[in-house]
């Protein structure tokens, strides 16, 4: 699922009113908890329940939509419409799409959720490589080496080497190479638009273009199935407001690293649910990874202060 640039804080570039660093994290632990609650009950209603994936996405994500609009709304929705880059937004949200549409896919297949979160969380190393590339911005020797290191830390998890690999296994590397261009699109678009405006276009676009995939293979969902989507949509929405509470009373350098506890949840609930058990691979490459992306962000946080 998409994080922070989801459904960021209102206004993230700025200090929060106080700084409460115990009810940042446990914020932050609660959207963790929501998510992997939603990982586990997409692949359930998908997996085993049959409902197509496009389906979950569009159910799922329409459910939260209506959630959040108390907070759309009182964060003034007519005066976030306004733009002049529509077409940037059409861009991004389709961008932000197709990563959720590979991402419940992976979970349709299935892949284990222990090997699709730790693969999804490689969506910083796209994005650092795609600032280079796209943004025209400095990446020094550090950033090189940290990145080609997570990338690392992916093959450990992916293992294309052993027998047990699967191309399906590669989805949730789709889903986290298409968040990266979304997050480069927010990067870019934040130098102008408002964080309010950048959330708002997000969050109703998202709705129709899941709709237009969903139905080339439309069904109604069963009562069964109905319910599991709309829990997760309800999920989602509490995942995303928790998030934006963890980010306006800490800190976004304090509560960021509690961003990782998604793995061992997401690994707990594949196990209770699936009876999934990671291999010790997971562990090891997924530490890579983490040691990747705390060194760049780092490293970001390091150039921003010494430019400002």
């Amino acid at each position: 699922m998409i994080r922070r640039t989801f459904f960021s804080d209102p206004d993230p570039m700025t200090p929060s009113r106080r700084h409460s660093p115990f009810a940042g994290a446990v914020w932050m632990m609660v959207a963790g908890l929501c998510f992997a609650a939603v990982n586990s009950l997409s692949q359930y209603v998908s997996f085993k329940l049959g409902l197509p994936s496009t389906q979950v996405a569009f159910h799922q994500y329409l459910i939260a939509l209506v959630c959040l609009l108390p907070w759309l709304i009182r964060h003034g929705l007519r005066q976030s419409l306004m733009t002049n880059q529509l077409r940037l937004h059409l861009l991004r949200v389709a961008l932000a799409v197709v990563g959720i549409q590979f991402w419940l896919w992976a979970l349709a297949v299935p892949v284990p959720i222990w090997q699709g979160i730790a693969l999804l969380m490689t969506s910083p190393l796209f994005a650092t490589l795609g600032s280079a590339l796209f943004l025209k911005e400095q990446v020094s020797r550090a950033r090189i080496l940290a990145t080609l290191a997570g990338f690392v830390g992916a093959m450990l998890i992916l293992a294309p080497w052993t027998d047990d690999f699967s191309w399906a296994s590669l989805l949730p590397v789709a889903a986290a190479l298409f968040w990266a261009g979304y997050s480069l699109l927010v990067r870019y678009q934040a130098a102008s638009e408002s964080s309010h405006t950048i959330v708002v276009y997000l969050l109703i676009f998202s709705t129709p273009f899941n709709a237009m995939l969903a139905l080339p293979e439309w069904q109604w969902p069963s009562e069964a199935q109905w319910l599991l989507v709309a829990a997760s949509g309800v999920l989602s929405a509490l995942a995303q407001m928790s998030i934006a509470r963890a980010y306006s009373v800490a800190e976004a350098s304090f509560v960021q690293p509690f961003d990782f506890a998604k793995l061992p949840m997401n690994v707990l609930a594949g196990w209770l649910v699936f009876g999934w058990a990671p291999p010790g691979r997971l562990w090891l490459g997924a530490a890579i990874i983490i040691g990747a992306i705390t060194l760049l962000t780092h490293l970001e946080q390091r150039a921003h202060k010494s430019v400002s």
